[in-house]
Parts: C-alpha cells; sequence; structure tokens
C-alpha cells in the first residue's frame, strides 16, 4: 500500500515538474494569440475601411479585410504549436491540409463552388453595394455579399440570398453601375395630330422636370409605332441615380402626369382603343340595354 502511495506521489511530482517546465511556454502561447487575435481584428477593420475609402468598393473592401484576418489567426495557431512545442504537428496539419481539403472539396461541392464564386464576384466587381441589379431574374438592390451568397433587396422588401455559383453561371444586368438609367413612356395621338408641335411640347415639358438630366443625355421623342387608333410617340430621359434627391418613381410620375397636362392644354387628342364591328347580315346591334316596350 505504502509503495502504491510512493509511486503515486512521484508520478505526481514529475507532472508538476513538467507543468511547471512548460509552464512559462503556455502563458507566453496565450498572450501570443491573444495579441496576434487582437492584431487580426484590429488589421481587418483598418483594411476594410481604408480600402472602402479609396477604393470606392465595400464588397472587396470587406473581403480582403476577412482574408486578412483569416491568415494572421492561421499564422497565429502554428506560433502557438511551435511555442508550446507542437511544431511537428503542426507541420503534419499543414501537409495533411492538401489532402483533407480535396475530401472536403467533393463532400460540400457546392458550398465551395459558392466560396469561389464569392471570391471572383469580389474581384471582378460586377455590381457594388445600393446598385441597382437583376440576378437570375430577381431584379433589387444589392444590400451584401459573402463567400456564399449575394444578398439582394427587391422593390417589394423582399431579402433574396442567391448563391453566388448562380450569379456567376447568369447574365447579370445592373441598371445603375455608371450612374445613369434611362426611362421612358409612350403616348398615343390621335391620326391627323401636329407631330411636330407634339415632339417640342413633350421635349420642353420634360427638360422642366427636376432630376432629369439636361446636359450630355438630353430628352429624346420619336414616333414609335402606328397602332390601330393611334400614333404613338416615345418620351425617353435619363436619371443620375447617384443623386438620391429625386427618386426615379417620383420623377416618372411627375414626367408622365406634366406630359398629359401639356398636350391636353395644347388640344391634342389622346383617343382610346378604338373597336371595329362589322355587320354583314345586316341585323340590329344592341348598342344599350333592351327597352321594355310594354312599359309606358
Amino acid at each position: 500500500m505504502n509503495k502504491f502511495i510512493n509511486d503515486l506521489i512521484q508520478k505526481l511530482n514529475d507532472y508538476y515538474d513538467g507543468f511547471v517546465g512548460v509552464f512559462p511556454q503556455l502563458v507566453l502561447a496565450v498572450i501570443t494569440f491573444i495579441v496576434l487575435l487582437f492584431i487580426a481584428n484590429r488589421a481587418q477593420k483598418i483594411i476594410s475601411t481604408k480600402l472602402s475609402i479609396r477604393m470606392d468598393d465595400p464588397l472587396l473592401a470587406k473581403f480582403l479585410g476577412r482574408v486578412v484576418r483569416s491568415i494572421i489567426t492561421i499564422f497565429a495557431l502554428m506560433l502557438v504549436m511551435k511555442i508550446i512545442g507542437l511544431a511537428d504537428i503542426a507541420a503534419g496539419l499543414l501537409a495533411g491540409a492538401s489532402v483533407s481539403a480535396v475530401v472536403v472539396g467533393f463532400a460540400f461541392k457546392d458550398i465551395a463552388e459558392n466560396f469561389l464564386a464569392g471570391i471572383m464576384l469580389a474581384f471582378n466587381r460586377p455590381f457594388r453595394v445600393g446598385d441597382t441589379v437583376e440576378l437570375d431574374g430577381i431584379k433589387g438592390k444589392v444590400v451584401s455579399l459573402d463567400m456564399r451568397t449575394s444578398q439582394i433587396k427587391s422593390f417589394d422588401g423582399k431579402d433574396i440570398y442567391i448563391p453566388n455559383a448562380s450569379v456567376i453561371k447568369n447574365p447579370v444586368i445592373n441598371y445603375t453601375i455608371d450612374g445613369f438609367m434611362r426611362q421612358e413612356f409612350t403616348v398615343g395621338l390621335d391620326y391627323g395630330s401636329d407631330i411636330d408641335k407634339a415632339i417640342d411640347i413633350l421635349k420642353n415639358t420634360i427638360l422642366k422636370i427636376d432630376g432629369v438630366i439636361k446636359d450630355d443625355k438630353k430628352p429624346n421623342v420619336h414616333i414609335n409605332d402606328l397602332n390601330t387608333s393611334t400614333l404613338d410617340v416615345t418620351v425617353q430621359y435619363w436619371l443620375n441615380t447617384f443623386d438620391t434627391k429625386f427618386p426615379g418613381t417620383t420623377i416618372r410620375t411627375n414626367a408622365i402626369n406634366r406630359s398629359l397636362i401639356a398636350l391636353d392644354e395644347a388640344g391634342f387628342y389622346m383617343p382610346g382603343e378604338v373597336i371595329e364591328l362589322k355587320n354583314y347580315n345586316d341585323n340590329e346591334i344592341a348598342t344599350g340595354p333592351k327597352l321594355n316596350k310594354d312599359v309606358a
């Protein structure tokens, strides 16, 4: 019994001596990891902020900030393992990382595909935060881009998350990337109207609307089509999408409303659809409710 107790005490002493021997290394490893983790978080914030200002592209700035943070974190883990004497294990982890990556890649093919697509989108930058786009048939404003999905806020308030792989594989329509967007509407005039006068009235009316570009991209009015009962005139004008003071829906409403008022005041007639009825048998065509002849 005494021998067992003595052996146990000896083992505990050996463990204690071993712990005392590596304790400074453990303390140094913990302090090093905390400091490097703090540096990684600060580096992510600084890089994201600085790049967002210089590049005017928060999507790529945030992505690069996360990449820097991940690199510093991995370096911190490797350094900690080397400090506490696990350098061989760290080397083994790095050697086995390539094999693990292949296995994980097959197991999580879709996730890996969306991740790589997110990297491509971050560097190619087909859109920015706040751009009005159409992705995979869905229209809305870009809210964010992460490593797996692109978040779109539709015009009816829905948050839609589209896999990055779908964005890469399908056409991306960006309506506002250069700051300009064209709107148009059509007015149907009566045949025989003074078209030149109508075009002048529409151009002058559109030029007076706040928010319509009047310098480089002037409004354009032209005859678009010959319908059965109307001569269609199309009005086209450009907006500055970076100018949030004048929303596109407000400008369009004002443009249509003022154009109709101006044409009406100038005496232009805008007919509705005309339907032609042919009576081959010369039968009476009822044009209203049938009257009861017995009623006085």
